[in-house]
């Protein structure tokens, strides 16, 4: 396993600070889920660094982390 470095910490942080993922993670459904189910594996270098930091794919729900769209 990789280790973990502040350069991967700091794009996981975009990850749980982008609107698109973070409801994602909350709603667990819809167009934004699909969208962030479609693309974390291979496009997204943020939802790469997410699931390195976490360990947990960008959509999958996660109460430990602030999110910014918690009470919506």
């Amino acid at each position: 396993m990789a280790e973990i470095t502040d350069k991967d910490r700091e794009m996981a942080k975009k990850c749980v600070e982008c609107p698109v993922c973070s409801k994602a993670r909350i709603k667990q459904r819809g167009f934004a889920f699909w969208f962030v189910k479609t693309i974390e594996g291979g496009l997204c270098p943020y939802c790469q660094a997410y699931e390195r930091v976490y360990g947990r794919k960008a959509h999958e729900p996660n109460t430990e982390i602030n999110q910014p769209f918690a009470n919506r």
